[in-house]
């Protein structure tokens, strides 16, 4: 139940990050204990009532979290939790919630940029002007391509509605089949994946990572889709055997491939992905628009005053399936 008088928020940020913006507001309803090493956190756990994480892709918490006496909800401000489902917070009756909605809408529009990325072949047209050099060429039209979307949660369901309002025929993978849809075309249940996969024009990964999708993109499911297809991939980088992409890429099994996110981060500088021609890098920044810190402590401080109240949380994690369960679809 919430605490009486004043709240103690324990707020664990990366080495670099200070206190996001936004959460000043909260001065006089709690007290926020910005913490950024094991030890500092540990220290705060022992009196924090609720633990705010802003730095997810560390074993921090996991490590700390033995000295948490009375925590009773941990919040993340990213989609994916993964990392915080270790065993001891997993097993727990502390609720988990995460930032579902916040990146939604501006992943989607990233990943229909990069589609047009590669069917107006821009990258090829930016390094003609670099070389100062004329060359005309007929690019792709989207319209009537085929789109996979494997993880038809809020996420994939908003890259269905970018893509669907371009005209282009969009599926998606879940954990179940759906009866009908208003967003995709159809949606179908994880064991159809390999059988889809050859009919693509487009894959895109928007799956969270769990023990299901850790590895699931892997040499053999490369040699599975069209080569002329391309991979796109804003969800988890472990979700693809990276070395298993490069060797795909190289023998030309598809035809490109757009990551945001990899298996270690930030990706090494001496990396081959990063002197292929058709892969597109970018820096796990697919929904980070401008303001995004701030929407981020505001969803956490609407959910701060429904603690208080003793209301049902929102966004809360199946830390049992890893994601928060998606709503009716049309919402």
């Amino acid at each position: 139940m919430p605490a009486a008088a004043e709240p103690v928020i324990a707020l664990l940020t990366a080495m670099d990050e200070d206190v996001p913006p936004g959460l000043e507001t909260l001065s006089g309803q709690a007290r926020l204990i910005h913490t950024r090493t094991v030890d500092e956190l540990r220290d705060a756990l022992a009196e924090a009532d609720i633990l705010l994480v802003t730095d997810f892709n560390t074993d921090v918490v996991e490590r700390a979290w033995p000295a948490a006496r009375k925590v009773s909800w941990v919040h993340a401000t990213s989609a994916g939790v993964d990392r915080l489902l270790f065993p001891a917070l997993r097993e727990s009756d502390v609720p988990l919630t995460n930032a579902r909605g916040i990146f939604d809408r501006p992943i989607a529009e990233y990943v229909l940029g990069l589609i047009l990325l590669y069917a107006k072949d821009l990258h090829t047209t930016l390094a003609l002007q670099r070389e100062h050099r004329w060359h005309h060429r007929d690019t792709e039209r989207i319209e009537g391509q085929r789109v996979l979307v494997v993880g038809a949660g809020s996420i994939g369901r908003q890259i269905a509605r970018a893509c669907g309002a371009m005209g282009m025929q969009v599926i998606g993978i879940a954990s179940r089949d759906r009866d009908s849809d208003p967003d995709f075309q159809a949606v179908y249940s994880n064991d159809r994946l390999t059988e889809l996969l050859p009919d693509q024009d487009y894959v895109v990964i928007a799956a969270p990572l769990t023990p299901a999708t850790e590895g699931l993109f892997d040499a053999g499911l490369f040699r599975r889709m069209a080569t002329h297809a391309r991979l796109i991939n804003i969800g988890r980088g472990p979700i693809v055997r990276t070395d298993d992409l490069v060797a795909a890429l190289r023998a030309g099994e598809l035809a490109g491939a757009a990551l945001d996110v990899f298996e270690d981060e930030p990706l090494p500088a001496d990396h081959p992905l990063w002197d292929l021609d058709n892969v597109v890098i970018s820096h796990h920044m697919a929904g980070d628009v401008v303001g995004w810190r701030r929407a981020l402590s505001e969803q956490f401080i609407a959910n701060f005053r429904r603690w208080r109240q003793g209301e049902p949380l929102l966004n809360q994690v199946d830390k049992r399936r890893g994601y928060v369960p998606p709503p009716s679809p049309g919402t």
